[in-house]
């Protein structure tokens, strides 16, 4: 079997936080959609302490690296366009396997 796994980090700011609950309160929605619409694993990886600030990590499963790969960078560029709640501040695709 020759599979690929692919993890895109995503930095994010989330205006208006201000506070932990706040913060999770506007990122559960954020990760429910990304598993539903893509089918991939999302959780919130980094920065679980700071308030206006989220480190996402979404993981994809393939059996050819390219495809893992876009399959990641339209994840990226969906949630720049239509997910108005927080601000992308950079992404990092990483081949796993």
């Amino acid at each position: 079997m020759n599979a690929k796994v692919a993890m895109l980090i995503l930095y994010l700011h989330i205006p208006g936080a201000d506070s932990l609950k706040a913060k999770r309160s506007r990122l559960k929605p954020l990760l429910a959609r990304l598993r539903r619409e893509f089918n991939i694993a999302a959780a919130e990886i980094g920065y679980h302490d700071r308030w206006g600030e989220a480190l996402l990590g979404c993981v994809v499963l393939s059996t050819e690296a390219g495809h893992a790969q876009r399959a990641l960078q339209q994840v990226a560029a969906w949630v720049e366009r239509h997910w108005q709640d927080v601000e992308v501040h950079g992404d990092k695709i990483e081949m796993l396997l």
